[in-house]
């Protein structure tokens, strides 16, 4: 923007406390003293310094794009431009770095700065304003005084920009808009993404963290001390905890330099310990670096107070409440939006409260930048930075937070698929629930006077081992009996759970004879304090016996289910689930102790009274159709076993879906026995096909993925392939299990006999 100095046309068309518009050297303006001269340029306001280390970003190239020209510092005609972002992103040092590029720029005639908080204070400044270009007397009321700022923003040909800094509620601009036709700039940073900032005609630029780069530049800028490898690899990873947020970034980093003993890697040793509030991992008011108005823990303080007033009222603190506690990356909104927390938050604000309510209350939390929502992917999700919700949970109480931690376990538990169809769902639940168990554990085992844990904290585990990561399900059950074992009383049968599922999945992950020595040892623990018929006891009993027929001893597994087939009948009837699950096995077993035909009987008249007590589509009655096929095959019936599982496949498509593990299975069975049926070629091009989708299924260390790339070798060479690649991939196979499930899993030990080492 320049100012243009030509010849113009007087205007006398205001008039103000009886003064008239008069014609003053070569520009039109209407002043109250004519025969006093404005002292230009006029700067009103106190634009704040630019922080240390400041880093060039993006968005202020963006912000530069649509206020210049040609690289001219102010563009002619007049623009208005928004910068909205969550609140420490670094607006204000953007806008303050543009203005104060103007300041000095004798061309630019008027330069305001407001801080536009509230209406009184945007009408204080174009008061301010007003007085310095003498268009009012000095006691006029504010709203007059603004008023003819405006008027002469519209007549002048004057160069001006005005910067109204932190914008909170748009409503306050009402009527205070300075015109869109002339030689001037607005620019406004505000946290709002009302509908009403964005106009067609205005300039919108979304201001978001730092990139990687920016956020490593920065912190070694702040911390010149920090030169090692290791160091700036402490930095990288402290940046990512901090969301790469530059209010969090600059605090943080004057933190450790106020600080001579602490260095990167301890401080982020401070930071993961959630015990902590964040006042107490960040500078107070008084060490606040220079420049900042306010300290992390209270940035967004005010926007949550207006989300929470904006319609409907109340809901939306209480919901900001509750994904304080979840995954930042990522919170289903269907869990958000689902009954449990309609209860809940209409408990809260004393009224009915449907979903509709919360989505809106969504929207308000969107609108004043405290989430974002992701409605693009089938998986819709909101996102929240890691400190707001860190900021979010110190504001609550400890006996609010149980509850709240309570509700947001319920409403994951309510979205959980109970087939997990989706595998990227199924991971964003899990990574839910672990947020949740590392913000609130001591809320999630033993409170609110139950003395039991979520049961969220089990199904997040099962469901981690059932999708083919049984190492790291044993891992996550290895903490969670820990911390039951450290909340809770030794013989808590939470923590008898949490030792059982250990073993399972330890058994899972390859180890079945320690896997039965465990289940052995929690049986012995159980028998002292329960009664033989308790469904504890039972449940242990059959994974013993189960582990038992894994580590070898097939004959004994058969026993031992025969053993409790009598009890589970006698405590539970002969149509109980565990009954049923009970005869499966003892069937299985059998078979695998060398008489298939009785296997294949058993499974026969199993599948006949789980489709009378079940249904045709219950996964139990699918299994057992996979199990009758096997053991027919197994029994000899190989064309029967290949019809019967291209039955299957069918119903598995139909009813789990393509991409489900046991839908995955059966497509394996179905190739192995047109394998051994006599068809090599057709079963060697039915893995191959079948591993690709194991692959972008499941993920090429899924131990299912391992042993589809084991038969796919097999069957190539018995279709007459290549040996030299059939044996490239049996050596590239035994690499990846020993780096996997390790050197002595069964899958591990049967590569090596086949590669005869």
């Amino acid at each position: 923007m320049t100012g243009h100095k030509g010849v113009q046309e007087p205007r006398f068309d205001v008039d103000l406390r009886g003064a008239r518009a008069v014609q003053v050297g070569d520009h039109n303006r209407m002043s109250l003293y004519p025969d006093r001269e404005v002292a230009w340029p006029v700067r009103v306001g106190s634009v704040p310094l630019t922080a240390d280390c400041y880093q060039n970003r993006a968005a202020e190239q963006r912000m530069r794009d649509a206020l210049t020209s040609d690289g001219v510092a102010v563009l002619t005609p007049a623009v208005t431009t928004v910068l909205r972002g969550l609140g420490g992103v670094g607006k204000t040092q953007i806008a303050a770095r543009h203005a104060r590029r103007l300041w000095s720029d004798s061309s630019v005639d008027v330069a305001v700065w407001i801080t536009a908080t509230s209406r009184d204070a945007v009408l204080t400044g174009y008061a301010d304003t007003a007085r310095r270009l003498l268009l009012v007397e000095s006691d006029v009321e504010p709203e007059r005084a603004a008023l003819a700022l405006l008027e002469w923003l519209t007549a002048t040909d004057r160069c001006w920009l005005i910067v109204l800094d932190d914008l909170i509620r748009p409503a306050d601009l009402s009527d205070l808009l300075p015109p869109h036709d002339r030689t001037g700039q607005l620019l406004v940073t505000t946290r709002r993404q009302d509908a009403a900032l964005t106009r067609h005609d205005w300039e919108v630029v979304e201001v978001g963290v730092f990139s990687p780069a920016e956020s490593l530049a920065y912190l070694q800028d702040r911390l010149p001390d920090v030169v090692t490898d290791e160091e700036t690899e402490q930095l990288r990873r402290l940046a990512e905890e901090l969301g790469h947020l530059p209010l969090a970034l600059a605090q943080a980093a004057a933190f450790i330099a106020d600080r001579p003993l602490l260095t990167p890697a301890t401080y982020r040793a401070r930071l993961a310990d959630r015990r902590r509030t964040l006042a107490e991992v960040m500078p107070d008011n008084q060490s606040l670096p220079t420049g900042h108005r306010a300290a992390v823990a209270a940035t967004w303080s005010l926007s949550v107070d207006l989300a929470n007033e904006l319609h409907p009222p109340g809901l939306a603190r209480p919901l900001l409440e509750i994904a304080a506690l979840l995954d930042p990356a990522g919170i289903p909104i269907d869990a958000l939006i689902g009954e449990t927390v309609c209860k809940y938050l209409a408990d809260q604000a004393g009224w009915p409260v449907d979903s509709e309510a919360v989505s809106d209350a969504l929207g308000c939390l969107k609108r004043l930048s405290l989430i974002t929502l992701d409605l693009t992917q089938p998986a819709r999700v909101v996102r929240v930075h890691a400190l707001v919700q860190w900021a979010t949970r110190d504001a609550v109480s400890a006996d609010r937070m149980s509850k709240l931690a309570w509700v947001a376990g319920d409403a994951l538990l309510e979205v959980w698929p109970q087939i997990e169809h989706d595998q990227t769902t199924a991971a964003g639940l899990r990574s839910n629930a672990t947020s949740l168990w590392s913000t609130a554990e001591e809320c999630l085992i033993g409170p609110r006077g139950s003395g039991n844990v979520h049961y969220l904290l089990f199904l997040a585990g099962h469901s981690l081992g059932s999708v083919g990561l049984p190492v790291q399900a044993v891992e996550y059950f290895d903490r969670l009996y820990a911390a039951i074992h450290r909340l809770l009383q030794t013989g808590h049968p939470d923590a008898l759970t949490a030792r059982v599922h250990l073993a399972l999945w330890r058994g899972e992950a390859g180890d079945a004879a320690g896997a039965g020595e465990a289940l052995a040892e929690i049986l012995t623990d159980e028998l002292r304090v329960l009664d033989h018929g308790h469904p504890l006891i039972l449940a242990t009993r059959h994974n013993v016996a189960r582990w038992r027929g894994v580590a070898g001893d097939a004959a004994g597994a058969a026993e031992a289910f025969a053993e409790l087939l009598i009890d589970q009948l006698r405590v539970s009837g002969p149509d109980h689930p565990s009954t049923l699950k009970a005869r499966s096995n003892l069937a299985y077993w059998r078979g695998e102790a060398g008489d298939a035909a009785g296997a294949a009987e058993a499974f026969a008249e199993l599948l006949v009274d789980r489709l009378r007590v079940l249904g045709p589509d219950h996964p139990d009655t699918l299994t057992a159709r996979g199990h009758l096929a096997y053991w027919r095959g197994e029994a000899g019936d190989l064309a029967g076993a290949v019809e019967a599982f291209a039955e299957l496949l069918a119903d598995d498509l139909r009813v789990l879906g393509p991409d489900h593990p046991k839908t995955l299975g059966t497509r394996s069975y179905l190739a192995h026995f047109r394998g051994v049926s006599g068809d090599a070629a057709g079963a060697a091009e039915a893995f191959a096909e079948l591993l690709v989708d194991r692959l972008r299924v499941l993920g090429p260390d899924h131990p299912g993925t391992l042993v589809t790339r084991g038969d796919y070798a097999y069957w190539k060479s018995k279709a007459g392939g290549d040996l030299v690649e059939v044996a490239k991939a049996y050596f590239e196979l035994i690499n990846d299990q020993i780096r996997v499930l390790g050197p002595d899993h069964p899958d591990t030990l049967k590569t090596r006999s086949i590669l005869g080492f």
